[in-house]
């Protein structure tokens, strides 16, 4: 909820100048705003435009008087139940009571108004709009919960999904291979096995790590060894980690990186994988033999590291989710890429943690896409 009220608005009507002036003198209070109309016409408009508490409406006035304005306020929407009191100079008897209450009115004042019992009636639906605005915004902020447990259950539910298929494949192909060695002596084919096995374990042990960073930032308990370090070294290293996966996929990969010594205070490991992910990212959602490349400019005194892939794209109602927990992009045939989700939002949170930013600079779906990591540079 906003810390800044919206005012609480009540109407008055009154066809001389001099009783509205004098009314709204009585009512005023902070967080209080006064509509004046001299006629119903006018009223009826301002009630098109406005939430009203309360409306005090004079009974004798010359075209609408005040029970025909009352008519006219029940039969519309936005101004059905809207209180009203009726202000009258004249005699105020049983007949024209009733004609005022059959019309809605909840009072009836008579002039000269005790500015007492004026103020204390009205305050009274003054206080009821008031909480009645609360328990609104109430209800609002606990649909928005409900809609957000909703979301973060089906993510869950989304993201167990993966999990299992993800554990369940490597598990499978260990099994697999254990399988074989028990049973066969062929020691050609067991260097291989041994090869594919230490693949798989070195997958689980990824999706370990990643699950395992995502708990310990959630829980403020990673922290950064952070040191002066060269840009250079730090993309170099990152390149080496994701080569393998790009290659295998047979994309051309090219870099353009300053030949000039650039400088960072960064922990080189945690920003090697920020931008290892990248890499695999683009490799894993650019289609065989595509185009990868990883550009780095210094502007302004940030070093801003890029991305560009030839991959699927990022639908556009995607593209403001994708840095969230779990979220993934699909492929055209609809099944969701290898990976848990959680590698944009893990690089996230490491460069908030490094004063930096990642983000996504460009994507067109069906041409690529380009991700941006910017952090500032040391001077020497």
């Amino acid at each position: 909820m906003s810390g800044v009220r919206d005012p609480i608005h009540f109407l008055l009507v009154d066809d001389l100048q001099e009783n509205l002036l004098a009314l709204e003198a009585l009512l005023q209070r902070e967080g209080l705003a006064c509509l004046k109309a001299r006629s119903g016409d006018e009223a009826l408009e301002l009630l098109l435009t406005h939430d009203v508490a309360l409306a005090l409406l004079d009974v004798q006035m010359p075209g609408m008087d005040g029970y025909q304005l009352a008519e006219f306020m029940r039969g519309a929407e936005v101004s059905r139940h809207v209180p009203i009191i009726f202000l009258t100079a004249g005699v105020a008897d049983r007949q024209r009571r009733f004609r005022g209450y059959e019309a809605g009115a909840v009072d009836f004042l008579q002039k000269p108004i005790e500015a007492d019992i004026l103020r204390s009636k009205a305050n009274v639906f003054f206080d009821l709009h008031q909480q009645r605005r609360q328990i609104i915004a109430q209800r609002d902020e606990l649909e928005a919960l409900a809609e957000a447990l909703k979301t973060a259950d089906r993510n869950k539910n989304e993201f167990l999904a993966v999990l299992g298929h993800e554990i369940r494949n490597p598990v499978m192909a260990l099994s697999a291979g254990l399988h074989f060695l028990s049973r066969r002596k062929d020691p050609q084919k067991a260097e291989e096995i041994h090869g594919q096995m230490e693949r798989q374990v070195a997958h689980l042990t990824r999706l370990v790590d990643d699950m395992l960073d995502i708990s310990r930032i959630d829980q403020g308990k990673i922290s950064l060894t952070k040191d002066r370090v060269a840009l250079q070294a730090v993309l170099d290293f990152a390149v080496e980690a994701s080569r393998p996966q790009i290659d295998a996929a047979g994309h051309a990969f090219s870099t353009d990186i300053p030949s000039q010594p650039v400088a960072v205070h960064a922990d080189p490991t945690r920003l090697a994988q920020v931008v290892s992910n990248l890499l695999n990212n683009a490799a894993r959602y650019t289609p065989a033999g595509g185009r990868i490349s990883l550009a780095a400019r210094i502007r302004d005194g940030v070093a801003e590291i890029d991305v560009i892939d030839t991959g699927i794209g990022i639908p556009a109602d995607m593209q403001s989710k994708i840095f969230d927990l779990f979220a993934q992009v699909k492929s055209p045939t609809e099944r969701a890429q290898e990976g848990l989700g959680i590698g944009l939002a893990l690089g996230k949170q490491l460069m908030e943690l490094h004063g930096g930013t990642i983000g996504l600079a460009r994507s067109v779906p069906g041409q690529g896409s380009t991700f941006r990591v910017r952090m500032p540079i040391l001077s020497d």
